[in-house]
């Protein structure tokens, strides 16, 4: 276990698997559970879980998280409550697939955010990462035909996807800055804050007659986003950019698309077609080049064990 929160692409790969399996069954759930409600019991229960992992170090690392309050609500807002609150309420309007097609855009806006709030510059090898990526992310949209792709449409669906990974994309950037404390300690407080901004836009929710359907099975799914994609995969992706930086991290991103792929082939019976196995290759190829000079480096640097 040790070795494995030393290993950056490890808790990555995991993180994106609990990421690709959320986005698939965030959209089964649509007309069973309502999405702000959703986004609601993700996060509560995900607190619920983790806060008696983390009350020793969460005492401890209180004080220097009240001093650094409108970084922590700031993050919170980004990372919790609106990014995941938007990227439910587009999974009403859209596919699992076309979000998590969208999904491989992250690290294209990560790059840009990078570059706006801290003049941060990719270099070569990664801006070619990230473009030999998308293009392997059209690949797939388009079917292998550039005639399908050239005939793409945006829904209301994707383009609330769209502004949910713009959020996230600069929560990713802006992790650099949350206050100094254990990782476990600054998820939990996080997803704490996020629950309570989202706890009003939920309460309207169902007083607009939004209820959950679906007796066990929707609670059953409820309870798998509240424990893998929120408080397991969060804590891995934080300590991923921990190890090797936003950008790089965000590179990771690409993966959700080739782990939704082979979910979609094995819940949902889809067809794993040629133009699926170009794209994928495509998309491993862009991450590795992006990310063979930060993985080689981080390899000669002692990191400090903060679990």
């Amino acid at each position: 276990m040790r070795s494995f929160w030393h290993s950056a692409w490890g808790l990555l790969v995991a993180a994106n698997l609990f990421w690709a399996g959320n986005i698939v069954l965030g959209r089964g759930l649509v007309g069973q559970v309502p999405p702000v409600t959703l986004s609601w019991c993700r996060w509560t229960g995900a607190f619920l879980i983790a806060i008696g992992f983390a009350w020793p170090r969460l005492r401890a690392d209180a004080p220097v998280m009240l001093r650094h309050w409108r970084m922590m609500l700031l993050l919170s807002a980004t990372g919790i409550a609106c990014y995941n609150t938007m990227a439910y309420l587009g999974l009403t309007g859209t596919t699992a697939l076309n979000v998590l097609l969208l999904q491989s855009a992250t690290p294209l806006i990560i790059v840009l955010w990078a570059f706006a709030l801290f003049r941060e510059t990719p270099s070569p090898r990664q801006a070619a990462g990230v473009m030999l990526s998308l293009a392997g992310v059209a690949v797939i949209a388009g079917r292998g035909s550039p005639e399908v792709l050239w005939h793409l449409r945006l829904n209301h669906g994707d383009l609330w996807v769209l502004a949910a990974l713009a959020i996230y994309a600069f929560y990713c950037v802006m992790l650099r800055r949350r206050p100094p404390v254990h990782p476990l300690s600054f998820l939990v407080a996080a997803m704490g804050i996020g629950s309570c901004m989202i706890l009003p836009f939920m309460l309207w929710e169902i007083a607009s007659g939004a209820s959950i359907q679906g007796g066990a099975a929707s609670w059953i799914g409820i309870a798998y986003t509240a424990v893998l994609p929120s408080f397991v995969a969060y804590l891995f992706f934080n300590r991923g950019v921990e190890l090797i930086g936003a950008g790089a991290a965000g590179q990771s991103m690409h993966l959700m698309p080739l782990f939704g792929s082979v979910l979609a082939v094995l819940f949902l019976h889809e067809r794993f077609q040629l133009y699926h196995a170009v794209g994928i290759a495509m998309i491993g190829g862009g991450i590795v080049l992006a990310s063979f000079k930060v993985v080689r480096e981080t390899k000669t640097v002692a990191l400090p064990n903060r679990m």
